[in-house]
């Protein structure tokens, strides 16, 4: 895009609604993997602790919840595998194909492996698959528009869009196959799912151009031996762990969170440091560090909805429908319906307002305000017993983890592929993914201090903790954006 004016897109560029016409497949491969990803982890926590006659593992209700928030954890902890892999050995756009490939064996091995043995395969390869596809799909998205180009926000908008139809779609059909047939038949429409967005990923391909095909930094065939003996170590390391009791499944939330914010730091030092970072690059990484805190903070609380609230929503919410009750496992469903509903109005929102809009500190600021409020929300009930919560009640709560959301997550994506050195763009937005991994497996920690005599503390605590952190960012939201030298 060398040549091209800021805030214009090149005269011969296809376009699909005034956007880059790559957007389109990108937008549907992330559907359907969100729609598997998210399908199958709505239904995964009651597959872990429920009995035996209901078709669970009758895994303890705590140590289920935490394995679900370290498994979202360690997901997104190998998108710096994927990224590396980006980078280094395969460029984006094949590696979001393969990403794909093994995401769709994980859901399959869910589907078809009986027991803790196929939780645990199953897991793995959608974690890897996830995390290789994930990272890449939103940089290869970023390479398609220019450094400065108003419509970067709004595209990455839409492109969340696709991300919550998804993540609607999958809980509701997964959700339904598991009340009516049992857990497997929905693990495997999960895979189903991804077989879908696989094809049509390679179906409208050329779309994409040449956008993530070139390798940034090739790795030399003389450090493949090191590569595969560091890999080999890291395998040796876990097992070692595991037989020696260091590693359980009841510790396994605290010590995805400890890995993922070591290798964080680790990636900042090595960003901060590297000769292939100038001054202004390194600026922008100073900048992210502030984003990257309160990015992880708001997703500790927005994803308990797969740990805490999944529990909640069966134990503590009425699902009467007009007479009908449904099923428990729909919350996962509920909040991409705001967001389904609101992603094109703020799409139009930032794309009208163009660099008039709040800076990015700033409506990152506001997003994590929101979420403690919203979650603070939950204590209003606090003292009832049994299933006395409104659904209508959770509903519009979740309304404003919908809007928090907006004004957080697909700006952060966004200005992630901004602030990223040009020697670590796939990398950079594995970091990004990192500090959603560090909330994520943060959920299941937290998700051990609940209980129902405790909600209004546990509700309250870890909402006001957020609201400051919030109010934290925005105070020095302009000290952030001074350093993020020219991105808005």
């Amino acid at each position: 895009m060398s040549g091209v004016a800021q805030n214009a897109k090149p005269v011969d560029e296809r376009t699909l609604f005034g956007h880059p016409i790559g957007l389109a497949n990108l937008f549907g491969v992330e559907l359907w993997e969100r729609f598997s990803f998210y399908g199958m982890l709505t239904i995964l926590g009651y597959y872990l602790y429920y009995s035996a006659t209901e078709g669970g593992l009758e895994l303890p209700k705590a140590t289920a919840t935490g394995i679900v928030g370290a498994y979202g954890g360690l997901v997104y902890l190998s998108t710096v595998l994927g990224g590396w892999i980006a980078d280094r050995v395969l460029g984006m756009e094949r590696t979001v194909f393969y990403g794909g490939v093994i995401v769709m064996a994980g859901h399959i091995a869910l589907a078809v492996i009986p027991d803790l043995a196929g939780v645990a395969v199953g897991l793995v390869l959608v974690a890897l698959g996830s995390g290789a596809l994930k990272a890449n799909a939103s940089s290869l998205l970023g390479t398609l528009y220019a450094k400065g180009d108003a419509r970067a926000d709004g595209g990455f908008t839409l492109f969340y869009l696709g991300i919550n139809l998804g993540a609607f779609a999958g809980p509701l059909i997964t959700g339904l196959l598991q009340d009516k047939v049992g857990f497997h038949y929905g693990f495997g429409a999960a895979a189903i799912g991804m077989a879908l967005g696989l094809t049509q990923y390679v179906v409208f391909r050329r779309n994409l151009g040449d956008h993530g095909r070139e390798v940034p930094n090739p790795l030399p065939r003389t450090m493949i031996p090191r590569v595969l003996a560091a890999l080999a170590t890291v395998i040796v390391v876990v097992a070692i762990a595991w037989a020696t009791g260091l590693l359980t499944l009841a510790n396994l939330p605290d010590v995805t969170t400890g890995v993922i914010v070591v290798a964080s730091i680790a990636y900042f030092v090595v960003m901060l440091t590297s000769p292939l970072v100038d001054t202004t690059e390194r600026s922008r990484v100073r900048a992210f560090i502030p984003l990257f805190i309160a990015n992880a903070v708001f997703w500790s609380l927005f994803q308990q909805m797969f740990t805490v609230l999944a529990v909640y929503s069966d134990e503590r919410v009425d699902w009467n429908v007009f007479g009908w009750t449904a099923p428990s496992n729909w919350i996962g469903s509920m909040e991409p319906v705001w967001i389904i509903a609101l992603s094109p109005l703020f799409a139009i929102m930032w794309t009208r307002l163009g660099n008039r809009a709040p800076s990015t500190p700033r409506k990152f600021a506001l997003g994590v305000i929101g979420m403690g409020i919203a979650f603070m929300l939950f204590a209003l009930f606090s003292g009832t017993e049994g299933k006395a919560v409104p659904i209508l009640f959770v509903f519009v709560v979740l309304g404003g983890f919908a809007i928090s959301e907006l004004l957080l997550s697909p700006i952060g994506l966004a200005v992630t592929t901004k602030l990223a050195p040009n020697a670590f763009r796939a990398q950079m937005m594995a970091l990004y993914f990192f500090s959603v991994g560090i909330g994520t497996s943060m959920s299941g920690v937290l998700s051990k201090f609940y209980s129902e005599e405790h909600e209004l503390a546990y509700f309250g605590i870890t909402g006001l903790v957020t609201i400051a952190v919030g109010a934290i960012v925005l105070g020095i939201a302009p000290w952030v954006t001074r350093h993020m030298e020219g991105v808005h």
